[in-house]
């Protein structure tokens, strides 16, 4: 299994940033993705998730109305797109998968699999 992430950056607050996680060695179709993220000093905390097909996405409080996750099951590739970006978006941003196929992802779930070094977000002025 491979999650390789990308897209992270230094953004102004207000600003937009586009992460994208390219997958391989496993059925990406049929797992539920997720984002996650740890800012310093802090622990992994849940962002986004979307199911196998994309009809079901759920976020957490604090990004809702400014994140959006999508992903293109073609090309094995998730994506977040950060709009509105706020200091405290700060973090290192990781995708995830469920462990199984068909799983459910949800805000709390704890078996989630982060197999990247995630990328860096940065949200200053």
């Amino acid at each position: 299994v491979q999650l390789v992430e990308s897209g992270g950056g230094l953004a102004q607050p207000g600003g937009s940033l586009r992460l994208s996680c390219a997958a391989s060695g496993f059925d990406f179709s049929r797992h539920s993705m997720a984002w996650l993220r740890q800012a310093p000093g802090k622990e992994r905390e849940f962002v986004a998730t979307i199911s196998w097909i994309g009809g079901h996405t759920e976020y957490a409080s604090a990004v809702e109305g400014r994140f959006t996750i999508s992903r293109d099951n073609a090309k094995k590739i998730l994506y977040l797109r950060m709009n509105n970006l706020e200091p405290g978006d700060t973090a290192r941003y990781y995708c995830a998968k469920a462990p199984g196929i068909w799983d459910e992802i949800h805000q709390g779930s704890q078996n989630l699999e982060v197999w990247g070094q995630g990328t860096l977000v940065t949200v200053s002025s």
